[in-house]
């Protein structure tokens, strides 16, 4: 059954169309892996989901709810409620400097979720553990190295105990040699069977990860299927392209 639904997504800037009629789904425990060329469309077909923006057109229902059908939005509460559902992993990390990496963790959950402040101590150590941070709980952002805040980023998503995680180029901002502890923990969540859209440049993730890439091309769906089929045998010249110059 298909825990997000997407139908005919249109949205523009004025005259730029930026995501013209997109329709996917997404069946729970799915890894989609969303890949094409900068400025496809990628990133603002997937803040569209947790109405980071606002679409024009079209239909989104998460787990049998709807977010927006047609472009109408439902109201505040509803919207806050189904996107409460899907937790984001952003490309520069957004972690509060002035918060420890502890703390970083537990203030959304303090501040929205009605647990005991024991639960949540818990559950931020279970996490940290998780990701290999124990030992950096009490650091600040800013002493850490940038895949450990993407790791800590991680967590806090984790935090809000979401049904889905979607990632915005977790590893964009990372240099080489640090991408590979991010990767190694969003594998650890696929093998746990966590549901995940992730927009990534990282190609070998797609194809050892994913169990469906989604190819964006100019505000549209060019190509998706299983990565042994779309990477070995892609059907278009658009997805030919793009391949060749993204496969090492």
């Amino acid at each position: 059954m298909a825990i997000i639904e997407v139908s005919n997504l249109q949205k523009s800037y004025d005259k730029l169309e930026v995501l013209k009629k997109i329709s996917f789904d997404v069946n729970k425990n799915d890894v989609v892996a969303v890949i094409g060329p900068s400025g496809s469309g990628k990133s603002t077909m997937l803040r569209s989901l947790v109405h980071l923006e606002e679409i024009n057109g079209g239909t989104i229902s998460v787990s049998g709810e709807t977010l927006v059908r047609a472009g109408v939005y439902s109201k505040p509460q509803e919207v806050k409620q189904i996107t409460s559902k899907m937790g984001m992993v952003f490309q520069h990390f957004n972690l509060f400097p002035h918060l420890t990496v502890k703390e970083n963790l537990e203030l959304a959950p303090r501040m929205v979720k009605k647990e005991s402040f024991a639960d949540i101590q818990a559950r931020s150590a279970e996490l940290l553990e998780k990701i290999g941070l124990s030992d950096r709980a009490a650091a600040y952002p800013g002493k850490i190295s940038g895949g450990q805040k993407q790791r800590v980023a991680i967590a806090r998503a984790l935090m809000m105990n979401p049904e889905i995680l979607l990632f915005d180029e977790p590893t964009s901002a990372l240099d080489p040699e640090l991408t590979g502890e991010v990767l190694q923990v969003m594998k650890n969540l696929a093998e746990e069977q966590m549901t995940m859209i992730v927009v990534t440049h990282e190609m070998g993730f797609a194809k050892e990860v994913a169990n469906r890439v989604i190819f964006m091309d100019n505000g549209e769906i060019i190509e998706s299927g299983h990565p042994t089929e779309l990477f070995a045998n892609p059907r278009l010249d658009r997805t030919k392209a793009f391949l060749k110059r993204n496969l090492k």
